[in-house]
């Protein structure tokens, strides 16, 4: 009874919980109407990741229309402001990644408006998920890395640029249930001591969700089939454990604490944090032998459990628990001091 209940819970976050009638804003002009239709007619046919394939099915075709006539005359209020429309190369340092964002037509940076949470979009693409080792940690012994397999994610979605913030949880919720406060730097510090299920009210109670594993992973690589994560100066990633200093807050240079976020450099997509200061709940439920059975697209994780994931290492671990394809289960009622949360959003 109580892993379904749970499983309820996870279905909402991790499927579309937006009113789908302002996907058939196809031109973003904040209503349903002739270009919308019009650009339906102009991309007939197959269309992978592109704005006028409004069901997602990678073919525009009678679905999408009837949507945009479903929809017809539906006023649609942004959910956020746009910072950039563009990706920076300077930031989006990958030639590729920059065509697949600038390929969804939409755009790169923004601001939720709710929360004023910053959020960078992640492309629809194909990556190998799963095992990692560095070249001083093997992957998990029980397996739960294994195997590697290719996934595609085939939405755009919003990603935080950083971990959400004391400063931020506090405008939101009116509470700060962090151990790490009370410091002149806190209020720029991940907030912490956040169990799934508070992330969860956190998250669905502001039209934001968080992400799934394979979007978790996907976002994290950026283009990279290393341990680590890539960064500018080191572009393709590393399997080197003495580099992760650059990128994560971990055991050997936090001081046992968290630290303001973006103090670390950022992945080809311009996310940071990923690999350390603290853990990030997402939506799936654990399984360590999920992945022999995990479908290619999309995936989701198991229908029920007990345990969510959680992803990207904290400021406590060794570089082993800093690798991209990392992954463990807690009760979702954990909440300790390295215990936060990054939100994810449908790009529509």
């Amino acid at each position: 009874m109580l892993a379904s209940a749970f499983s309820c819970i996870a279905l909402i976050s991790s499927g579309p919980i937006f009113a789908q009638s302002c996907a058939s804003d196809i031109n973003r002009d904040g209503v349903v109407a002739a270009e919308d239709l019009s650009q339906i007619l102009q991309s007939w046919g197959p269309c992978f990741g592109c704005r006028a394939d409004v069901d997602g099915d990678a073919i525009v075709g009678a679905q999408d229309l009837a949507a945009v006539l479903d929809a017809w005359g539906t006023v649609c209020t942004p959910w956020y402001t746009t910072l950039e429309e563009a990706p920076d190369p300077s930031i989006v340092f990958d030639a590729a990644l920059r065509k697949a964002i600038l390929a969804t037509e939409l755009p790169w940076r923004v601001r939720h408006n709710a929360t004023g949470i910053e959020m960078l979009l992640v492309p629809p693409g194909t990556f190998m998920m799963g095992c990692a080792p560095s070249q001083a940690w093997a992957c998990s012994s029980d397996g739960r890395e294994h195997p590697l397999h290719q996934v595609t994610i085939t939405r755009a979605f919003y990603l935080g640029r950083f971990e959400v913030t004391q400063a931020e949880w506090t405008s939101a919720t009116g509470s700060n249930p962090s151990f790490h406060s009370g410091f002149a730097d806190s209020p720029s510090r991940p907030v912490e001591r956040v169990s799934w299920y508070t992330a969860m009210e956190f998250v669905l109670a502001r039209e934001l969700r968080l992400p799934t594993e394979a979007e978790w992973e996907y976002a994290c690589r950026a283009g990279t089939s290393t341990a680590f994560h890539g960064s500018l100066a080191m572009p393709s990633g590393t399997d080197a454990d003495a580099a992760v200093d650059a990128i994560a807050w971990y055991q050997s240079n936090s001081g046992n604490r968290t630290h303001p976020v973006g103090g670390k450099a950022a992945n080809a997509f311009g996310f940071h944090d990923m690999a350390g200061n603290v853990l990030e709940w997402v939506s799936d439920w654990y399984s360590p032998t999920y992945y022999a059975t995990s479908p290619s697209v999309d995936p989701t994780g198991p229908e029920m459990g007990t345990q969510p994931v959680l992803r990207g290492g904290g400021y406590f671990v060794p570089s082993g628990s800093t690798r991209v394809s990392a992954r463990q289960g807690a009760i979702p009622t954990s909440n300790g001091s390295a215990i936060g949360v990054r939100v994810a959003r449908d790009a529509e």
